[in-house]
């Protein structure tokens, strides 16, 4: 009897466990990275470029970038237009994702420019989701000052550096 009550509870136990198994969610591919293009958008233009792929954001928008003033995360006129640009494009092409990436200068310590590059990055999502790009379309995520693209300590390299970048997926 003892036995057996041995093995009920350790198959009990065995089965409670194989429920609390995580999946891991991927990470969005770094920047270089080209994901691969669905069927439907593999027809090029005479370019070469295909629609609806990254080169072709790239060619079509005002810019993949929006800049921020010093310690703010509000969307100027300059960078409503650069959005409105990109919406115009993501309204052509319904199937493909993006993700925006929050960016802030060296100043600051790492906790507050992680949370300010959050607070960019969705003020860019808000500002799409608002004119009709469904919000499921868009991550973000947040590089706080971890990946400038001015190395100086200066005011053009910090303003250089407080942006939302959007990425396409695919």
């Amino acid at each position: 009897m003892a036995r057996l009550t041995t093995k009920i509870i350790l198959l009990t136990a065995l089965a409670a466990t194989a429920g609390c198994a995580t999946k891991r969610q991927p990470l969005p591919p770094a920047p270089s990275e080209q994901p691969a293009v669905p069927a439907a958008q593999e027809q090029t233009q005479g370019d070469g470029i295909t629609p609806g792929s990254r080169a072709d954001f790239q060619r079509s928008v005002t810019s993949d970038t929006v800049h921020f003033a010093l310690d703010q995360d509000d969307l100027d006129a300059e960078a409503r237009g650069i959005l409105d640009s990109q919406i115009a494009w993501l309204g052509k092409f319904p199937g493909v994702g993006i993700t925006i990436e929050g960016h802030c200068d060296e100043r600051g310590t790492r906790e507050y420019n992680l949370a300010l590059g959050d607070r960019r990055a969705n003020a860019a999502k808000n500002y799409l989701a608002a004119h009709g790009i469904a919000a499921t379309r868009i991550t973000t995520i947040s590089y706080g000052k971890e990946r400038p693209i001015a190395l100086g300590s200066d005011d053009a390299s910090w303003a250089q550096n407080r942006r939302a970048v959007t990425i396409v997926l695919n």
